[in-house]
């Protein structure tokens, strides 16, 4: 069984409104660091079940990648609860995205979503004085 999930521009939506952790590779099948970071993603996605790895061929999704301005390939997003928490383009080694998969597992999603409430209140209170 593939651990990792084909996405599509019909498919990205349902994917990343997935409730838990969702990582996604931009890639394509043209770039060499896509080809080296490719068995190492599906080796740390082998060992997470729990965990949403997701792949976007770029070439393919042409429209998506651009909608996310992916300007570098490999880059990886993170979100978790629908919130993007990282997104970084080059490839890591295994070590370090189990690191980052550590990392976003500690995260306290409560306090990060009480951030986002401050902010858009601040942006809404600023857009109404002007």
């Amino acid at each position: 069984m593939k651990a990792t999930v084909d996405v599509t521009a019909g498919t990205f939506k349902d994917v990343v409104e997935k409730d838990g952790i969702v990582l996604i590779d931009w890639w394509a099948p043209w770039c060499g660091p896509c080809r080296v970071f490719g068995p190492t993603y599906e080796r740390v996605a082998a060992k997470h079940a729990d965990i949403t790895f997701a792949k976007v061929n770029t070439e393919a999704e042409q429209d998506l990648a651009g909608a996310f301005d992916i300007r570098s390939i490999p880059t990886l997003m993170v979100l978790r609860d629908k919130v993007l928490l990282f997104a970084q383009p080059g490839a890591l080694p295994e070590a370090a995205l189990e690191d980052l998969i550590r990392q976003v597992r500690a995260v306290d999603m409560e306090k990060v979503r009480a951030e986002i409430a401050a902010e858009e209140k601040a942006e809404s209170e600023k857009r109404a004085e002007a």
